[in-house]
């Protein structure tokens, strides 16, 4: 596919046609709270970290957002665990400090529904990488979203993301394989990377689920089951994922 992949801040007339490409998320991950300050804040403020990809006619076919973050920071030093909120609010709170960031952090690769297995989210990551090298970056880390998860939520993580293929020794998850193939290594489990909480009403108006009983529920496209607390009138999501690094 002819593709031109650009930041944000070259390309800033793209914006409204970023949000509007159509995309995978289940309904309920767009309500995690950090999000919802986060990515208004990084096209806002640092959109050389948002990159886009158009096709041959223009249209945009993926996107990809990451956050620039102090790692060795006083109290710091180790990869989250509470990965994809932590390391928004890291490096929100670093730049509002003036605090030198010294890592990238990947935070999200999107396809465009009518793009995907065209190997776009592989190019993306190129470019991402290829981004923060340019900008004076020596690492890429990842709070990995392992793409077939979410089709055994009750398995443990780390159990999955031990699994390889006996032909290559390569992970058995895709996305992962895609991220170790670019040069990144595992380096651990975050077990709470995102988390998101309402109402159980609101639960049942994102997932079309009863949210009627105490106890875990398998929702699609989660990678663990959501807690629910019928009788409090409340559920929680705690999302899993995996930290990977890629040294540049």
């Amino acid at each position: 596919m002819d593709l031109k992949i650009s930041t944000l801040a070259e390309r800033p007339e793209l914006v409204d046609a970023m949000w509007r490409m159509p995309n995978l998320w289940p309904e309920f991950m767009l309500h995690d709270p950090v999000s919802d300050i986060a990515y208004d804040w990084m096209v806002g403020e640092i959109p050389e970290h948002v990159q886009v990809a158009v096709d041959g006619d223009g249209v945009v076919v993926a996107r990809s957002f990451s956050v620039p973050f102090a790692l060795a920071a006083e109290g710091r030093g180790a990869l989250p665990a509470k990965g994809w909120d932590q390391v928004l609010l890291w490096g929100m709170d670093d730049r509002r400090e003036g605090r030198k960031p010294d890592t990238t952090s990947a935070i999200e690769i999107s396809v465009s529904k009518a793009a995907l297995g065209r190997g776009l989210s592989s190019r993306m990551l190129a470019a991402m990488r290829d981004n923060a090298r340019e900008r004076g970056f020596d690492e890429v880390v990842a709070p990995l979203r392992p793409n077939g998860k979410h089709l055994e939520p009750r398995t443990p993580m780390a159990e999955y993301v031990s699994r390889t293929r006996p032909e290559d020794g390569l992970p058995h998850d895709a996305w992962l394989r895609v991220h170790v193939r670019a040069g990144g290594v595992v380096d651990s489990v975050a077990p709470a990377s995102m988390t998101v909480t309402d109402s159980v009403e609101r639960w049942r108006s994102w997932t079309g689920l009863p949210f009627d009983t105490d106890g875990p529920v398998e929702v699609p496209g989660a990678l663990a089951p959501v807690r629910c607390e019928a009788s409090q009138g409340y559920a929680v999501y705690v999302e899993p994922n995996v930290w990977v690094r890629h040294r540049l």
